[in-house]
């Protein structure tokens, strides 16, 4: 009966004090290419564990050196390093700091392949090319009109006068100036949609790659965490076969074991969808699932308000959009003006008189008079437009800085949560199922208490990859000018 609870009991402490994978993206990174829990690679002794398998072998009789091994596997909190900040970019210089790794896919390739792959940015080139093409053909003089004439035929029985004529519309006024005017703003609007399109792919690429990262992380300590729910299911059974615990303990570790699957099948559900959200934004939906080279953990983006703020309206392709539709405005107001002078048209007809032999000339000339319609409809519409279109970049801006409050609130919600969990709330939950488990082993609690800790301390490593992703990715929207949504029907 003692060596059966020997063995029993050192099993359970066992898996407990060994059941944590470092936090650190560095050990993350490594259990990802080995296929497995990211623990350290050269674990340090945790003086409390070996300490705690000395007294228990004292009290229960000799371990065997597997036994005393497996007390020695200590976890360890990665704490944050520097704290860093994320780059002012450019549409051009659009880059988060995606830390090198062994093996793995980075940040920057992916950005490459969706920037030429995704079908949004093709999209707002062929729109932008369309606007040069417009204004090409706004600014060109009508054709000139060549026909023919004939008058008098039949005329004492002759063919009459046979001639032809050439003629052509001058457009007075700087109209055709003034069209392109117009559409030089049409294409600073649409090289700016061109910027936004970037961001937007951008943006939705580093999210996606977060999240991905996030899904690798949570899948590998969910498998983690049904390994060691496995390993307690399999030592409260032989507790139970020595009579130490109660059936009902047997059957709440295999209601935890089961609930742990349950979480482990969804993690990597999230993972595989995650994957495919990743490869669509970057334009190759085919692309096969593989590690990707980043850390979630290290050095956290620091944003403050002010400079977000100030950055947002002074960067952001949606505020320029608003101004250059203000132009576009002013020009189509002065466009509207230059339509009440009229277009002045010049003909010239040569004729052949077969009666007389003559050649006779005809000069015509002439141009509307504007004395009911003097455009006044379409001045009233274009000066309306202008209205309109100054009082939209207010309300560009102050959608903008409504949008920053929301993510904003996020991000910092989610900065404090990460600093907390990392500095504070991880540690002692280490720190606490450590005690859990000397408590356990000296007697003190039951193997319910034991189990719960473990529980616990899980849950808030969960946590702690939530608040994670949650900070990046909200880190990533302000860092993209608040653009998302590559794949969205753009207007």
């Amino acid at each position: 009966m003692d060596t059966i609870k020997l063995t029993c009991t050192t099993l359970a402490m066992g898996l407990f004090i060994s059941s944590g994978c470092r936090v650190g993206g560095e050990a993350f990174n490594a259990g990802l290419a080995d296929g497995g829990c990211a623990v350290n690679s050269a674990p340090a002794e945790d003086p409390s564990a070996a300490e705690l398998a000395e007294s228990f072998a004292r009290r229960s009789g000799p371990t065997s050196p597997r036994d005393t091994l497996s007390t020695r596997q200590t976890h360890g909190v990665r704490r944050s390093g520097g704290v860093g900040r994320l780059p002012k970019t450019t549409v051009s210089q659009v880059r988060f700091a995606a830390a090198p790794a062994k093996a793995g896919l980075t940040l920057s390739e992916l950005e490459d392949i969706a920037l030429g792959n995704n079908p949004a940015m093709a999209i707002a080139a062929a729109r932008l090319d369309a606007a040069h093409g417009k204004w090409l053909q706004v600014g060109l003089p009508p054709n000139p009109i060549i026909g023919y004439s004939g008058d008098e035929m039949g005329d004492q029985g002759t063919s009459g006068q046979q001639g032809g004529f050439i003629g052509q519309t001058f457009v007075r006024g700087a109209k055709l100036q003034l069209n392109r005017a117009v559409v030089d703003q049409e294409i600073i609007i649409a090289q700016q949609i061109l910027i936004t399109q970037q961001f937007r792919v951008l943006t939705d690429v580093r999210s996606a790659f977060y999240d991905v990262l996030v899904a690798q992380r949570r899948m590998v300590t969910a498998r983690e965490l049904v390994t060691i729910t496995q390993q307690a299911v399999k030592a409260s059974e032989d507790l139970f076969k020595a009579k130490e615990v109660s059936q009902s303990i047997v059957l709440q570790a295999r209601v935890e074991s089961d609930r742990l699957k349950i979480l482990l099948r969804n993690a990597q559900n999230q993972h595989s969808a995650a994957w495919r959200r990743l490869s669509t934004v970057a334009g190759n939906p085919d692309m096969q699932p593989r590690p990707l080279a980043g850390k979630l953990d290290g050095a956290m983006p620091k944003l403050a308000w002010d400079d977000a703020l100030r950055r947002l309206l002074s960067e952001s392709p949606e505020m320029a959009v608003a101004a250059a539709q203000v132009e576009r405005a002013r020009r189509a107001v002065d466009r509207a003006h230059a339509e009440v002078i009229p277009d002045l048209f010049v003909q010239v007809g040569v004729q052949q008189d077969s009666s007389t032999g003559d050649t006779i000339t005809g000069v015509e000339v002439g141009l509307p008079l504007p004395i009911w319609n003097r455009n006044q409809g379409g001045i009233q519409q274009a000066e309306a437009k202008l209205t309109a279109a100054e009082r939209n970049v207010d309300r560009v801006r102050l959608n903008l800085e409504s949008r920053l409050a929301a993510v904003f609130q996020d991000y910092s919600n989610a900065l404090y949560q990460v600093d907390q969990y990392s500095n504070q709330i991880l540690p002692n939950a280490d720190k606490a199922r450590q005690l859990v488990a000397r408590g356990y082993q000296g007697g003190e609690v039951g193997f319910l208490t034991l189990l719960t800790a473990q529980r616990t301390y899980f849950q808030t490593r969960l946590s702690y990859i939530e608040s994670l992703r949650e900070m990046w990715i909200r880190a990533t929207e302000i860092e993209g000018l608040l653009l998302k949504g590559s794949l969205q029907e753009s207007q």
